[in-house]
């Protein structure tokens, strides 16, 4: 049996056209953020940074967001993040922040620094990344040797092969720019996306062709060529394609906390990941088709690269969500059942795909019909979701206008539909960091409300420093 497996026939890397093979602390009063108790940013009711005074005064509420104590909490947007510290809360920053933690500098390109126990998980997480990347290496160059050098006609494979890297590469210059239009929000680091998307390219190709076509092969000896034909993409190819693109979900969701704010955020790490892994596959699929013909390379052509060609986005789409949900919760079940729930969801929707064609070309077409409804459904999904994201940083900018750190025009760029798409450099940071500094007070609001801890306050003081230091490299006005 081939390691990928013919359009129409059984092993490799996804459904072929028209079916067959499958594959691949206390109250405040003193000390700074992480102090000893009697002093401590988010501390239980009557304490904090709200209204109310300093260290509890008449039971005023908690700080920003934080649950209540005996006055009356703090409303979303108050002043509290903003304000001048008092004595024991650590120097102000510029921009009226407050220093959490020690001195830390803005970085570069709308990112502060990671705390210490922040940029050890980065680099581990890094580091996996490095090791996986040169497993999947190894793994494709030997996948696509054997299938070269292993053919009767070595010489025409190879040609196939490179005739067919063409249509599943170039197609990505109108894949590609979805994404970031639907990012336009928050817009994750070019970097961020790159790794996701040779993850999926290199990595998740490379393990679940290994395991596709040893499951294949397996089956194959103990229940016949047939079984393994109809179970590898029904069966194995879901489970192992959607597990290898989902850690690298998990990856950001763990080892990239701050790049990893929620269901949007899990959304366009899935697409990207998922996008390298199809255009991979697409590879294969193309100069298998190519080399049967032109009628063959045109139909495979039009069913994967324009018909359906978000299929994998979508399936991995389902573990991002999850992920992202389990981001967003304060607790509880929905750390657990969101992810499960999600990858679940990535299989089925992965395994029905690879179905459907098998029972016939009349069902197949009309599945076409429901599978169109349901991309309109999630795109819609999509939409609500960025425009919540946006809604979010809007609410909790709202305060640094009133504090003095941003100017209303200023919010309203950084809140806008197209203002990321410019060519100014400086301007595109400006932006992101507007946006990741109020993305860490929606996530510390939220964690002080569930009494929690959040790496997310270590990021708000040097946010404000970094916008500070745009505005300045621009000649002290955004327009």
């Amino acid at each position: 049996m081939s390691a990928y497996g013919p359009p129409g026939g059984g092993g490799g890397w996804g459904p072929p056209p028209g079916g067959g093979g499958g594959g691949y602390g206390g109250p405040a009063g003193g000390g700074g953020h992480g102090g000893p108790p009697g002093g401590g940013y988010g501390g239980p009711p009557g304490g904090g940074w709200g209204p109310g005074g300093h260290g509890g005064g008449h039971g005023g509420a908690a700080g920003y967001g934080g649950p209540p104590g005996a006055g009356h909490p703090s409303p979303p947007g108050g002043g509290n993040f903003g304000a001048p510290p008092p004595p024991g809360h650590g120097p102000a920053m510029a921009g009226g922040g407050v220093q959490h933690g020690g001195p830390r500098m803005g970085g570069g390109k709308g990112h502060a620094p990671a705390p210490p126990s922040d940029r050890t998980r980065r680099i581990v997480g890094l580091v996996l990344w490095v090791v996986a990347i040169l497993v999947g290496t190894i793994a494709n160059i030997l996948f696509f040797g054997l299938n070269i050098f292993g053919s009767k006609n070595p010489g025409a494979v190879a040609e196939s092969m490179l005739f067919g890297a063409i249509p599943a590469l170039g197609m990505l210059l109108v894949y590609l720019p979805i994404p970031a239009i639907l990012d336009r929000a928050d817009p994750e680091p070019w970097w961020c996306l790159a790794m996701a998307f040779l993850w999926g390219a290199i990595f998740a190709t490379g393990f679940s062709g290994f395991a596709n076509t040893i499951f294949g092969e397996i089956v194959a000896a103990t229940m016949g060529a047939s079984a393994s034909e109809f179970l590898t993409p029904v069966v194995s190819a879901p489970i192992m394609e959607e597990a290898s693109k989902g850690l690298c979900i998990l990856g950001f969701f763990y080892f990239m906390r701050r790049e990893f704010d929620g269901v949007v955020d899990g959304i366009i790490y899935a697409t990207m990941c998922a996008l390298g892994f199809a255009a991979v596959e697409n590879i294969i699929y193309y100069g298998r088709a190519a080399m049967e013909g032109n009628d063959t390379f045109a139909i495979t052509f039009v069913l994967r690269g324009i018909v359906a060609p978000w299929g994998h986005p979508l399936y991995t789409s389902m573990t991002g969500i999850g992920l992202g949900i389990a981001r967003e919760s304060e607790g509880g079940a929905m750390k657990i059942v969101g992810p499960v729930g999600g990858f679940c969801a990535a299989m089925f929707l992965h395994a029905v795909w690879n179905f459907v064609p098998n029972l016939g070309g009349s069902v197949f077409v009309v599945s076409l019909l429901f599978w169109f409804a349901f991309v309109g459904v999630f795109l819609v999904i999509v939409i609500v979701l960025v425009r919540r994201k946006s809604r979010i940083i809007g609410e909790f900018l709202r305060d640094e206008v009133l504090v003095g750190n941003l100017a209303p025009h200023e919010v309203a760029l950084i809140t806008s539909t197209f203002g990321r798409f410019t060519f100014d450099g400086k301007k595109r940071d400006f932006i992101r960091a507007g946006a990741r500094l109020a993305l860490a007070k929606w996530h510390t609001s939220r964690a002080m409300k569930g009494r929690k801890q959040t790496i997310s306050v270590e990021f708000i003081g040097p946010m404000r420093q970094e916008l500070q230091r745009l505005r300045q490299a621009m000649g002290g006005r955004v327009v």
